[in-house]
């Protein structure tokens, strides 16, 4: 009775459409994977690092064939699943089919080589840190009704103020407290167009990227590439290892050996996600995003909130910034940030502007960009153009709403007159 209950509540077109859709993914799984294998072949994934401290495991090896039926077979049943009765959540009904695809992927990839597993995953972290920090900085400020898509601009000006305050003061944490500062100081510019003077928001996003991407490269040109020894050299933040968590198997390596910029991405998660949901000032800063009149009508500053939380989320995009020269290379190139403040929109998006939602999304984007590298060093037979197009793909997709409808908050993007 459920389970026809829940095939009327989906309508039968879209039901039929999106399970017709998994079978011809089942289909396409089977024809560009499985030609390419033999039989008795094997794939090996190492679930070891060699710098790790971690408990060593021996290596995980799949039969290539066997390994390959078995994950069109789930693909095939999840489409027909689908259209006979019907999945209430289509992320996870996303999630399952992007999982099975994915590794049927790696593994065909892989067959008769091995790949560091916890390699990837570990570059996956460290390459969803820009992204998640640019998410978060999206959540806290939308949740106060205020878009921001200077985030791009924000994180290229602080990864340039952070490296040449590091280089010339010789000290990487008073570069990273620059780089955060210079953050707060450009959201809080937008802050003060968009409440002050009601300026668009998306205009005055724009202009921010537009100025930050012409200052930074002018910048950059000028100044930098010719003294890159002054102004562009401040080395990078040590890994640091946490004790005993360190040795852990698989999880050890990825989340409790990195630098001090992905531990506080990681922390500035947990408190936001805390901050929002179970603190007063949480419950203002949402209440200011669905419904600011009845907010105000409670006495809640709805300027106040607004401009603070927009603030804090220019910090965490400074933060972001920061990573991209203290956190990984030492140096500022032109627009390295490579539309990271972006695709944390799109995480944002995704994780249906909730922290711990953004984050995990933010994980898939820093996966598909460590995925695409992995290939090329396999030198898997497909153009490296086509494998650096995977981040962007992925974003895409999100934005496209395939993988079910997101619910910004009510008052999201809409000045607020007293």
């Amino acid at each position: 009775m459920a389970a026809e209950n829940l095939s009327t509540k989906i309508p039968s077109r879209k039901r039929i459409a999106t399970g017709i859709a998994l079978l011809v993914i089942g289909l396409l799984m089977s024809v560009f994977f499985l030609p390419g294998t033999e039989t008795g072949q094997t794939a090996t994934f190492g679930l070891n690092l060699s710098s790790s401290a971690a408990i060593l495991l021996p290596d995980m090896t799949l039969p290539v064939q066997t390994s390959l039926y078995v994950l069109v077979l789930i693909v095939v049943f999840m489409g027909a699943y689908h259209m006979a009765r019907g999945i209430r959540s289509p992320g996870a009904l996303f999630g399952v089919v992007a999982f099975c695809f994915v590794a049927a992927f790696l593994i065909w990839a892989t067959r008769g080589r091995s790949l560091s597993l916890i390699g990837m995953l570990t570059s996956s972290l460290v390459r969803a840190t820009p992204i998640a920090l640019a998410a978060l900085c999206g959540v806290i400020s939308e949740r106060a009704a205020v878009v921001n898509i200077g985030i791009e601009g924000i994180m290229l000006i602080a990864a340039e103020a952070s490296v040449v305050t590091a280089s010339l003061s010789d000290s990487l944490y008073i570069g990273l407290m620059v780089g955060i500062l210079s953050g707060a100081l450009i959201a809080a510019l937008h802050a003060w167009l968009v409440i002050r003077f009601k300026v668009d928001q998306i205009v005055s996003g724009v202009a921010i990227n537009i100025f930050a991407t012409g200052t930074t490269s002018f910048l950059s040109s000028k100044y930098l590439q010719h003294q890159s020894d002054l102004l562009n050299n401040s080395g990078t933040f040590p890994i640091i290892s946490i004790p005993l968590l360190s040795k852990i198997p698989i999880i050890g390596p990825i989340f409790f050996e990195n630098n001090l910029i992905v531990y506080l991405m990681m922390i500035i998660v947990i408190v936001m996600h805390i901050v929002l949901y179970y603190t007063p000032w949480g419950l203002r800063t949402r209440a200011v995003g669905e419904h600011p009149k009845a907010a105000d009508t409670l006495g809640i500053n709805v300027y106040l909130m607004r401009y603070v939380n927009v603030i804090v989320g220019g910090m965490i995009a400074g933060l972001g910034g920061a990573y991209f020269t203290l956190g990984s290379v030492g140096r500022f190139d032109e627009v390295m940030t490579a539309g990271k403040g972006f695709i944390g929109l799109a995480a944002m998006i995704f994780g249906n502007w909730n922290p711990l939602g953004a984050f995990t999304s933010s994980l898939i984007f820093g996966f598909a960009d460590s995925l695409q590298v992995k290939m090329q060093i396999l030198k898997v037979p497909i153009p490296s153009s086509i494998l650096g197009m995977a981040p962007y793909i992925v974003t895409m997709i999100v934005l496209t709403g395939l993988v079910g409808q997101a619910i910004p908050p009510a008052a999201d993007g809409q000045p607020y007159e007293k």
